[in-house]
């Protein structure tokens, strides 16, 4: 019989590691694998689920539950476990069960095809206290799987969906805008607000991100052809009314002086150990420079000394400082060192296709005239204004 829910509190102690009046870390990413069971055509990171040598590289359950005891101990409060498929691991349960005993709160990220009884039992049992995420590629078996390219999945996924909802787990879906996904928008939102835990505001990928490891440049290049123009975007975003407002509503706050700093984003606040024991600043960012192994250290030294001294770096590449360093967007672009190692191996490259698109927003608040580089903006504070 699993222990009642009660068991799995909220804690907090002595031991809590707290800087600037706060805990050093509060939220901890895992990839567990970067395995899947499936083969999307636009993922940045999926290896094949029979990848033996990444199985064998991958942390063991042992080293894995000690990193979340650490992380608890700094006063991490949630975890998200994601991949690849993170219910490819056979320890799942194992490593979920000790994250909340340790009073963390778990985000799942799933295509939901692992959710067994068993898995359903368990987070309904112990609830995670964070609605489990569900990712959808299409609503019919055509749709999905022309996305993932795994016969078979489409029927998986809503076996899973259906447990979930049957052991009344909460959870909220996501889509990714694709070619194959685009017509069934209106069929996707119907369904979400039917599901979803949050009210049935259904979330959406618009912007694909490349390889993060940067290990096929064949798969970047499919990826690059999969991306939505961007008045294909702003179609989508459009479809509501009223975009204008709601562009300069999300903005408004987000507008910054340009700088020559490179992350402007509290970079190291929201680390995330990869599968193998390293761990990145961010989910998205695998350069080598930025990165740190755990098995030369800890949490403690990554989030005290090193991820901090990447706060301070500045740009030299001649069209970022260019670019992005004058632009008074650079606050509200998708244009970040992670994006920019992705796609070109650099920290500091702009990224055109997040630069075209950000154009694009500011063209249809105004801030921008038709042929006009923000850049190149000099009363940028008074447009806004």
């Amino acid at each position: 019989m699993s222990p009642p829910d009660s068991a799995y509190a909220v804690r907090g102690g002595p031991d809590t590691l707290w800087a600037r009046g706060g805990p050093l870390l509060t939220t901890l990413d895992v990839e567990l694998t970067e395995r899947c069971d499936n083969r999307c055509v636009h993922c940045c990171i999926n290896l094949p689920r029979q990848d033996r040598r990444a199985r064998a590289r991958e942390l063991t359950t042992a080293r894995l539950l000690a990193v979340l005891e650490e992380a608890a101990g700094l006063g991490a409060l949630a975890v998200r476990f994601t991949g690849g498929e993170p219910l490819l691991r056979p320890d799942f349960a194992e490593i979920y069960v000790h994250a909340r005993e340790l009073g963390m709160r778990v985000v799942l990220f799933t295509n939901a095809r692992g959710i067994t009884e068993a898995t359903a039992s368990l987070l309904a049992d112990i609830p995670p206290r964070e609605p489990v995420e569900v990712t959808v590629y299409g609503m019919r078996r055509e749709s999905y799987e022309a996305v993932t390219r795994a016969p078979g999945s489409y029927a998986q996924f809503r076996r899973g969906v259906d447990l979930l909802r049957a052991h009344a787990v909460p959870l909220v879906v996501k889509g990714t805008l694709l070619p194959e996904t685009l017509a069934e928008l209106d069929e996707f939102e119907r369904w979400a607000a039917a599901i979803s835990a949050d009210g049935g505001q259904a979330g959406y990928v618009h912007y694909l991100d490349l390889r993060h490891r940067r290990d096929s440049p064949a798969a970047d290049r499919r990826i690059a052809t999969l991306r939505l123009t961007p008045e294909a975007s702003l179609g989508v975003l459009a479809r509501e009314g009223h975009l204008a407002a709601k562009l300069r509503a999300d903005w408004l706050p987000q507008v910054a002086a340009p700088t020559d700093l490179l992350f402007t984003c509290g970079i190291g606040h929201r680390p995330c150990l990869d599968a193998y024991g390293v761990l990145q600043p961010c989910l998205s960012l695998r350069h080598p420079g930025a990165t740190y192994d755990l098995a030369a250290g800890s949490l403690r030294d990554a989030l005290g000394t090193v991820f901090p001294r990447l706060r301070s770096l500045r740009a030299t590449g001649p069209d970022y400082l260019r670019r992005c360093a004058r632009c008074f967007l650079a606050g509200v672009c998708e244009q970040c060192p992670a994006k920019s190692w992705a796609e070109h191996g650099t920290l500091d490259t702009p990224v055109d296709y997040l630069c075209e698109v950000t154009q694009a927003k500011a063209r249809v608040i105004g801030w921008l005239a038709p042929g006009e580089l923000p850049w190149e903006v000099v009363d940028w504070k008074e447009r806004i204004a």
